[in-house]
């Protein structure tokens, strides 16, 4: 079937289609296994058992409420813009399947592998943000116009930071192809010998993904449900998808970047494990803590949110770049 594919496709094309159909069928599969997680860790953090009525378990509970989401009514309030209003769950999904296709799973496992494969993660994450913004604007309400105002701004400031500490592993890897990157660490990670960006890395990440303590835009106290609070059946769907999908990008992204991709622990790797295995092992165990945080810290206010990002990550980061520089220079 792959050679009958190859010659009607080509090699390229070809092994581009059956990547993005994988990449289709991981993030459902991730989107199920998260949201079982979530509720499961939530429980338990909260001294309760979570879903436990549907499959053993509760762990078909999540593929339940996917057929109630996918039966439900889409429901077009009046005197929204209409054609954003639906584009914007549409526009959401493109980062989604864009940086799936150069992140390496493993030494032979990638679609793509783009000498600037960072720079095409972080170009096409700013889809993130627009794509709340349409449905914020869109919705013709109060509510999700300040969820996306907020998503943006939170965006622009959390973005910085960011990209200051993902700095620092390009110039100590020379490179901004993830497979040289992931090379790069073959003795040591760069999350022993840069820490404190592995750290200001998972937070700004957290803030980027709109996850508690930083989901200012979505936040029900405040504002019902932020920027989807007009959206239902399947266009919300697809929101709480890219969520979910977001979580497993930014966490595969810290696992390349900081903690050797899809290379063994230094110490096991005499160990017959393959390498895709070690890279889900580090992406999942990246994204258990962050919904440990959720369920662990109360919600910022926005004003604390927005200090914290100009006032503490930010000069913090211009500082690290600084003095990793220097070092890199000194070393080279």
């Amino acid at each position: 079937m792959w050679q009958s594919l190859v010659t009607f496709l080509g090699p390229d094309v070809a092994r581009l289609v059956v990547g993005l159909v994988a990449i289709m069928v991981l993030v459902q599969v991730n989107a199920l296994f998260l949201v079982w997680l979530e509720r499961k860790v939530a429980g338990h953090i909260q001294l309760r058992l979570g879903p436990m009525e549907v499959g053993p378990h509760g762990i078909l509970q999540t593929i339940v409420d996917g057929i109630k989401l996918l039966s439900k009514e889409l429901i077009t309030p009046r005197h929204v813009d209409w054609k954003l209003f639906v584009l914007a769950p549409i526009v959401v999904f493109i980062p989604v399947f864009s940086c799936f296709v150069v992140i390496p799973f493993s030494e032979r496992l990638q679609i793509r592998d783009l000498n600037v494969g960072v720079l095409l993660i972080f170009a096409f994450s700013t889809f993130n943000v627009l794509a709340i913004l349409m449905g914020g604007w869109a919705a013709n309400n109060k509510y999700s116009l300040l969820g996306a105002i907020r998503s943006v701004a939170q965006g622009v400031a959390y973005e910085i930071p960011l990209l200051l500490v993902v700095l620092n592993v390009l110039l100590w890897s020379n490179s901004m192809q993830m497979s040289a990157i992931v090379e790069a660490q073959s003795r040591v990670w760069n999350a022993f010998w840069m820490p404190v960006a592995a750290v200001i890395y998972l937070i700004c990440a957290t803030a980027e993904t709109n996850r508690a303590p930083f989901d200012i835009p979505e936040a029900e106290s405040e504002l019902v449900a932020g920027f989807h609070t007009e959206y239902s059946g399947m266009r919300f769907a697809l929101f709480f998808l890219a969520e979910y999908s977001n979580m497993l990008i930014v966490a595969a992204v810290a696992t390349t970047l900081f903690f050797g991709g899809w290379k063994p622990f230094p110490f096991l790797d005499s160990l017959p494990v393959p390498g895709v295995v070690w890279f889900f092992g580090k992406t999942y165990a990246l994204i258990f803590g962050v919904i440990w945080v959720r369920w662990t810290f109360p919600r910022l206010r926005f004003d604390q949110l927005m200090n914290f990002s100009w006032k503490i990550m930010i000069p913090a980061a211009l500082i690290h770049l600084v003095v990793y520089a220097g070092i890199i220079k000194l070393i080279r």
